[in-house]
């Protein structure tokens, strides 16, 4: 693959990753309207693990927390009295419809959703959730949460495999619904991401291994830095703009951007 390629391939991964306005769906609009071959899975598992590396280490505190809270509760044999090992679990537990959801429609969901329309749709519809949902924040922060609601915005993480959608989007929707604040809901859903990327991108190195897919890497190592530098960033200075804003910018440009795909498709048809 040419450089070009991969280098906006890296940015739009990185960029669009952990905004509410679906990394999967510009994944698939940028090289088809530049008429780009497909990059390769090596390239793609790549860009995943340098996105999952970016949230990682932005919230490298708090997963250690976490995880030291896990296993305490494996040595004390419960989650009493240990509110971090109680949150550990809710995260891995609410992880479970999605690889679930994942592992049984993978297959249609690559071969029969990924189309301009269903991505322009999708986009209206979690735009018009986002909007509804933002108007009236909670104050709630991670540490407030309880099981229902974490198993809920869990939940919705497997209506993210429909492209168009937006993991990071519909888990900061259904988080704000159930009263976390902005920044309460974006940190969760990069805590989900953790675990979610780490498990996806666990099975998409697997595949590649057993493939025995040529590695271009040139390009993949260049994807991986901008992926990962690019990640980290917008990771840092979107939680700083929810502080002190709303998600209205991101559900204009879902609004937008869905109108303009469902006219297209429309024209298509």
């Amino acid at each position: 693959m040419e450089l070009t390629q991969a280098i906006v391939l890296a940015l739009v991964q990185g960029l669009t990753e952990f905004l509410p306005i679906s990394s999967t769906a510009h994944l698939i609009l940028v090289p088809y309207a530049a008429n780009w071959p497909d990059q390769g899975l090596a390239f793609d598992v790549a860009l995943n693990t340098a996105t999952w590396l970016a949230v990682l280490v932005y919230f490298r505190n708090d997963a250690w927390v976490l995880a030291r809270g896990f296993f305490r509760t494996i040595k004390d044999r419960g989650i009493r009295g240990n509110r971090d090992g109680e949150l550990a679990w809710m995260v891995l537990v609410a992880t479970i419809p999605v690889g679930i959801a994942g592992l049984l429609a993978h297959k249609y969901v690559e071969h029969e959703l990924r189309t301009i329309a269903v991505i322009g749709v999708s986009s209206l519809v979690w735009a018009a959730a986002l909007y509804f949902a933002d108007r009236r924040p909670g104050r709630m922060g991670v540490d407030g949460m309880g099981w229902g609601a974490a198993l809920i915005v869990g939940l919705s993480q497997a209506i993210a495999l429909i492209p168009g959608t937006s993991r990071s989007g519909v888990t900061m929707t259904f988080g704000l619904f159930m009263g976390l604040s902005r920044t309460g809901a974006a940190r969760f859903s990069y805590l989900l991401a953790i675990v979610v990327g780490g498990l996806a991108g666990g099975m998409e190195g697997v595949k590649m291994l057993k493939s025995g897919v040529a590695v271009p890497w040139t390009a993949v190592g260049i994807g991986f830095v901008i992926a990962f530098v690019s990640a980290y960033l917008v990771i840092h200075y979107f939680l700083k703009f929810l502080s002190r804003s709303s998600m209205l910018p991101f559900v204009a440009y879902r609004v937008m951007l869905g109108a303009a795909l469902v006219a297209y498709a429309w024209r298509l048809a």
